[in-house]
């Protein structure tokens, strides 16, 4: 079973963040996959990108073959609850 642990690459050093692997001194071969950040976007230009999809996803009308009051009632379908 492979098993994934977080960890910071300092210089030539890996320092584990979360659980730490009970390897004691052996010599282990990892593969690291550095993991690039993306942009942070401020709150505006996240919601005028939201709202320009938004704004596509009402103009191509994907959804005009669904019944809104059908899928409802599909989806609030009362469950078994378990042990009861």
């Amino acid at each position: 079973m492979l098993r994934t642990f977080r960890a910071w690459l300092k210089g030539s050093r890996l320092e584990w963040i979360d659980q730490v692997p009970e390897f004691g001194e052996q010599l282990i071969q990892v593969q690291v996959t550095v993991l690039e950040k993306e942009p942070v976007l401020d709150n505006k230009i996240r919601g005028r990108r939201m709202a320009q999809v938004l704004e596509n996803l009402a103009a191509s009308q994907a959804m005009t073959d669904v019944d809104p009051v059908v899928w409802q009632q599909e989806t609030c379908k009362d469950r078994s609850l378990p042990g009861r």
